[in-house]
């Protein structure tokens, strides 16, 4: 029994001395040493040090002035004083959880890359093999969809050649059959073209389809406009071409040779001549597209995409050679013209929504 006074008594006197000691040392700063381990986050684990350092001097500090009160009790002491402070434990808490979320300080390419659940929709979860099981029908069902286009076409040949020849046979031009042949593997072409034309509604529903379940809400929303707004663009595009393009970079080419030779052209060369500029006419098109891609994800603003504007018509003229097969520089001021008209009209709806 004696023994055991003996002990108690020790114990209160070591904690007595620890906290005259603390309180001496008042003025310094004193180095907690709870874990030795480099931290994976430094930023954090030194604000933890920090707030858990400012709950023990709150606790010291209230410990000291209830001192002379508890008397022999000093263990029970130093708890009773850091129970009067739960406040400040609760809001360190709270600032650790804000601090560690990602959705709060996370980047725009993060939150594109991993939303928020809440704003996911109660779709199934599927698993890879499920995904490449589904991607493999959908690709099966978009190449049934153009084998059925390219055979209805290829019926109906020989009047798409004669409606694609319309630009130029009032000029005078001939087409002629250079080799065995030439003329079947035209119209094989021609009709692939075709084929691909008339079967790209379904080959963007499979798409949309396939990539709609993994899209948030508010990305839903603004898939229906973009896709309508794509593919309005791209027939506005090859419309261009078949109506401006083709006939004016043509008629240059049997202008020029009139009176020196006769334009007498190969009927390959000139199918895979159209076919080309309409379908790169139809792809530049979709500038606007991309644009509004670009500010609904926060990329880049309105006002960036017009302080560029010298460099977008440098750009335009350079992929207007690039996307035209002919070398004439009527053809390609003809492209680069509603280019820069598309890029700036993309920058003000950018701008304009607010995006």
């Amino acid at each position: 029994m004696g023994s055991t006074s003996a002990l108690l008594y020790n114990l209160q006197l070591n904690i007595t001395q620890f906290l005259k000691c603390l309180d001496s040392n008042t003025n310094h700063k004193i180095p907690l040493h709870i874990n030795q381990r480099r931290p994976k986050l430094g930023v954090s684990c030194r604000m933890d040090y920090k707030k858990f350092g400012r709950v023990v001097c709150f606790a010291v500090e209230d410990a000291t002035e209830k001192q002379p009160e508890l008397g022999g009790g000093g263990i029970n002491g130093v708890v009773s004083a850091v129970e009067d402070r739960p406040e400040v434990v609760d809001v360190s808490r709270k600032d650790t959880s804000q601090s560690d979320d990602p959705d709060t300080g996370g980047s725009v390419l993060y939150n594109l890359l991993y939303p928020n659940k809440k704003l996911l929709p109660d779709d199934k979860e599927m698993s890879i093999f499920d995904h490449l099981e589904e991607l493999r029908e959908r690709i099966f069902v978009s190449i049934l969809a153009v084998g059925a286009a390219m055979v209805g076409c290829f019926t109906y040949s020989k009047e798409l050649i004669r409606f694609l020849e319309a630009p130029v046979r009032t000029q005078g031009v001939r087409f002629l059959q250079l080799a065995p042949g030439e003329f079947f593997f035209t119209t094989l072409k021609v009709s692939g073209y075709c084929g691909l034309l008339l079967a790209s509604p379904v080959i963007l529903y499979e798409i949309i389809a396939f990539v709609l379940p993994g899209l948030t809400r508010a990305e839903r929303r603004s898939l229906g406009p973009i896709v309508l707004g794509s593919s309005i663009l791209f027939y506005a595009g090859i419309a261009f071409s078949y109506w401006v393009l083709a006939p004016a970079a043509l008629n240059f080419f049997v202008n020029y040779a009139e009176g020196v030779v006769e334009s007498l052209w190969s009927i390959d060369q000139y199918f895979e001549f159209v076919l080309v500029l309409m379908f790169s006419t139809g792809l530049s098109f979709q500038v606007p597209v991309i644009q509004l891609l670009l500010g609904q994800f926060g990329l880049v603003s309105g006002d960036q995409m017009l302080s560029i504007w010298r460099y977008v018509v440098v750009g335009a003229v350079v992929a207007a050679a690039i996307l035209t097969p002919s070398t004439d520089p009527l053809t390609q001021l003809l492209l680069a013209g509603p280019l820069m008209g598309l890029y700036l009209g993309g920058a003000w709806m950018v701008k304009l929504t607010g995006q």
